[in-house]
């Protein structure tokens, strides 16, 4: 079997489908600091065939829906995955993405497990986790 030859080194990354790519990536960059390594067009120069983008160090990847290349049919809204960001500063997080527009779905507050910890979702559907441990 041949080595991956890909410039991500082998392992698990987050694959969001969304509506508005352009739209999305703004949004991470704006909402959790998201740096982008880079994206590629469709052949419509307009939707995100792929991109990839960097949020607290993880690389996450993503793509406009292409309903086309399943008979026309949407991809159903994402459901069941949250997406969990441990981070140094919860409120400092909290607050970049609650102000970008992210919708509160957890409140932000102490956990009894120790961390402070909420959860938001993004314009798209994705629900995210911000915790980092409680300050002593």
């Amino acid at each position: 079997m041949a080595e991956p030859t890909s410039a991500i080194p082998v392992g698990v990354y987050p694959y969001l489908k969304v509506k508005g790519g352009k739209a999305a990536l703004d949004f991470y960059a704006r909402a959790f600091g998201a740096t982008e390594e880079f994206r590629n067009y469709a052949q419509d120069g307009e939707r995100i065939m792929h991109a990839r983008f960097r949020v607290n160090g993880g690389a996450i990847l993503l793509s406009d829906d292409f309903p086309e290349f399943r008979g026309g049919v949407e991809s159903p809204p994402p459901d069941g995955v949250t997406i969990h960001l441990e981070v140094d500063d919860a409120d400092r997080w909290w607050k970049r993405a609650v102000d970008a527009g992210a919708e509160i779905v957890m409140p932000l507050a102490d956990q009894f497990w120790g961390d402070r910890y909420g959860q938001v979702k993004d314009p798209f559907g994705h629900m995210w986790s911000i915790g980092s441990p409680v300050k002593k």
